[in-house]
């Protein structure tokens, strides 16, 4: 895993005993907007000005500059095993998914977002910036954030989740939140998401969008705590393979339950998509047993 150290702007790699970190949420501009691994593998002295000049180096300074000075907040007096007392370091890296990733390598890629939910999940805090909202509250809620794949697993993984709007000023964590999250994106708990059916998360994703259609299904991976291989190119079947590997892992019978907004005569027992699962949020209960076995069976 490799990560940004705060103090000073270099990448640095570890495999194990990776140090505490924030890691940034964010909705990604336009080609050419976000700086890339190979332009981070410059020392920060020398980078060029194409690169610096980037709206993605802005997101880059920004998040290393919270995480510095969050490290106020967050270090604490600790005792260690020999009761004497020390200050915790704090948080002095960051994860960024623009630039902590070496893209150009497939099985790098391929690791990297296989493990995506779990970075965020292990990470301190998650720093959210939602670069269309404004001083206005109502933004929020209307954020592209809200919109895009890769999104919800960063809304979900994480325990705490801090919120920043397009001057980078801080407007509020997922708790302050909670009720605009619920009426957007109909997600009642972020506890435990395992125990919940799987057409309940499903529906988290119908209204979701990404640039690739395969990641409609990469991006759920986390969620329902399955992996598999990349093959972009795939196109649908990418989400017909996301299914067939849940069934595996998971008896729950409510990954059936899905209607096509689009229907056809020739549909198979599995969604296409997402957006399939449009409604499955208001499910029954009754419809969404954990077990075969817990199903109830007429006299």
């Amino acid at each position: 895993m490799r990560l940004i150290n705060v103090l000073t702007g270099r990448l640095e790699s570890f495999t194990s005993m990776v140090p505490r970190y924030a890691i940034l949420s964010h909705t990604w501009g336009a080609d050419g907007d976000e700086v890339t691994f190979q332009e981070m593998l410059v020392e920060p002295e020398d980078r060029l000005p194409r690169t610096t000049s980037k709206p993605g180096y802005e997101k880059i300074l920004k998040t290393c500059e919270i995480a510095k000075s969050e490290n106020k907040k967050l270090a604490e007096t600790r005792t260690n095993y020999h009761g004497l007392y020390h200050k915790d370091d704090g948080i002095r890296y960051v994860w960024i998914d623009t630039c902590c990733i070496d893209k150009g390598s497939s099985a790098e890629l391929s690791e990297a977002i296989n493990s995506m939910y779990n970075y965020y999940r292990e990470a301190d805090v998650c720093l959210a910036y939602l670069s269309d909202m404004t001083t206005d509250p109502e933004t929020f809620g209307t954020s592209r954030w809200f919109t895009r794949g890769w999104t919800l697993q960063e809304l979900i993984a994480p325990s705490k989740v801090y919120f920043y709007d397009w001057s980078w000023t801080y407007r509020g964590d997922r708790v302050s939140f909670q009720e605009t999250i619920r009426t957007v994106t109909h997600i009642a708990t972020f506890k435990n998401i395992l125990d919940l059916p799987v057409a309940v998360r499903m529906s988290w994703a119908s209204n979701r969008e990404t640039t690739r259609v395969e990641d409609l299904a990469y991006c759920l991976m986390g969620i329902f705590d399955v992996n598999m291989p990349l093959l972009y190119g795939e196109g649908k079947k990418a989400f017909i393979r996301l299914q067939e590997e849940i069934i595996k892992q998971n008896p729950d019978l409510s990954i059936f339950a899905w209607i096509d907004p689009f229907p056809s005569m020739f549909s198979g027992l599995l969604a296409e998509s997402p957006e399939c699962g449009q409604h499955q949020h208001r499910l029954p209960r009754i419809l969404c047993y954990q077990s075969r076995d817990s199903i109830p069976v007429p006299p």
